[in-house]
């Protein structure tokens, strides 16, 4: 008889997401590289041309990091000359971010990246855009449950 209470990790939610995401993230590393950014700075320059300008604050509330984590990435980007910071006139604790025009002109070259690596998953468009939908829902789920047991 098989003892239930015996954890598996093949069986684990987390574990699959962690592989997961490691995938990926290893897929889109030396594409990425070739392009002088990190995995972590492309996420930034994703917020950026989705969003436009925007504050420190507002992509570390989009990428759910810490504004002290989203500081780091901010100065190598630009430090590349990807983005300008300047601080607002009324309060000098809100930092406005904008694009340069390298960084601007960036995003074509890195919509070719994303395109490899997707193509690097075996999806579909169809399924790709399923699972990203189911992924999503669950992140907004577990911290909907996370926000309510912190109450």
């Amino acid at each position: 008889m098989i003892d239930e209470k015996k954890l598996r990790l093949d069986e684990q939610l987390c574990f699959a997401l962690y592989a997961a995401t490691n995938a990926v993230t290893r897929a889109y590393r030396p594409l990425l590289a070739q392009l002088e950014l990190t995995y972590p700075q492309y996420l930034v320059m994703l917020v950026l041309w989705q969003e436009g300008n925007s504050t420190s604050r507002e992509i570390a509330q989009r990428l759910q990091l810490s504004a002290n984590a989203i500081s780091p990435l901010l100065d190598r980007l630009e430090e590349h000359g990807l983005i300008a910071r300047q601080r607002d006139r009324t309060d000098r604790r809100v930092i406005h971010i904008t694009l340069t025009p390298e960084g601007a002109t960036l995003e074509s070259a890195v919509y070719d990246v994303q395109q490899v690596v997707e193509c690097q998953t075996g999806l579909a468009p169809d399924d790709l855009g399923q699972l990203r939908g189911e992924l999503a829902a669950l992140a907004e789920r577990m911290a909907t449950k996370t926000a309510n047991r912190d109450d």
